[in-house]
Parts: C-alpha cells; structure tokens; sequence
C-alpha cells in the first residue's frame, strides 16, 4: 500500500499510519491485488465520531491511490464503494466525506460525477504545500446528495415548528429522534 501511495500521491505516510488504520477499522480498507498478489490500489478510511453531539457519525476516506498502470479499470471505484457500503453497514454512517485538492479534475470527476459525491465547502491551503482543498460528502443512507439531505432538514424543522406536538409530530418527534439517535452513537462508541 505504502509503495502504492509513494508513486501516486504528494501526501506521504509513515508505516504506522496504514497500521493505525488496519487495526481501528479493519472493515473500512479495502485493496486491489493483481493475479500475482501485487497491491495496485487502495483506499484507507476512518470513523468520525468524535464530536457525536456536533456531527452524526460517518466515515471519511484518508487516501486512494491506483497505480497508473492499472487506471480506467473501475478499480477506484469499486474500492470507494466497498468502502462506503461497509461505513454505513458496520458503523451505521450516516454519510462519506473527504478532501480532494481542487487541481485534481479526475479526481473531482470520478468523486462527483461517478460517485454522487457534492462540494461542501472549499478549505484555504489545507496540503501541505499550500493548495485547496474541497471538502465533499455523500450521504450513504438511500444515496441522496447533501443538497437534498439539507434541504429536507430545513423542510422538517419548519413542518415541526408549524404542527406542533400533534400525533408524535413536530418538536417531540424530534426530541425522540434525537434520543434514539444518541442511543446509536454510544453503542459505537464502547
């Protein structure tokens, strides 16, 4: 894998990161191995729940890397979407995110346009060497985008603050959707 990212990627890491990764969310790495055992590509992802009272819990992938030689074959995908169907299978994630420098067109493509992934928000000089980064997402539950998944938000806190109490609707419903979601999120976290 390190071999892999070395030839691909500026974004270098030492052995124990891979490691680290492997032995935290062993379900979330996936790999691409010629008929040899050669690894060609992979992708390393993580589970993000720290700020469970801020945020849902959801995955987020570090890195992919395919070899050159072995590009246009749908291996990259095939690693994301393993990766993300295990997220929301295993960990019960609510969404993907991930960083993609804004020069890196494939990248955005295959994210964007092949995935379902949206641009959340642009981060100022996030590499190392000063580029952009965007910041998207892909929500996992029933493949809708982040745009639609806010706006049904807003829709539903207008439709509970409008009818009130009325048969489990309005603010009590979500105060128990709350409850139940904190359930979920600490049976995670032990």
């Amino acid at each position: 894998m390190q071999a892999c990212n070395l030839h691909n990627l500026p974004e270098n890491y030492q052995m124990k990161y891979y490691l680290y990764h492997a032995l935290s969310w062993p379900e979330l790495l996936y790999v691409a191995e010629t008929e040899e055992g050669k690894i060609v590509g992979y992708v390393l992802a993580k589970i993000e729940d720290e700020d469970s009272e801020k945020e849902p819990v959801h995955g987020h992938i570090t890195s992919i890397s395919v070899l050159r030689s072995h590009r246009k074959l749908g291996l990259a995908t095939r690693l994301m979407q393993a990766s993300q169907k295990a997220m929301h299978n295993v960990y019960e994630a609510e969404y993907c995110s991930l960083h993609v420098r804004v020069g890196n067109r494939a990248a955005i493509a295959l994210y964007r346009d092949t995935l379902g992934f949206d641009v959340i928000k642009t981060e100022a000089k996030y590499y190392a060497d000063g580029e952009d980064a965007y910041d998207m997402r892909m929500y996992l539950s029933d493949k809708k985008t982040a745009k639609e998944v806010t706006a049904e938000e807003e829709k539903k806190e207008s439709e509970a603050l409008a009818t009130g109490d009325e048969s489990k609707g309005g603010t009590q419903q979500l105060a128990e959707d709350n409850v139940e979601s904190k359930k979920k999120k600490r049976k995670y976290r032990k």
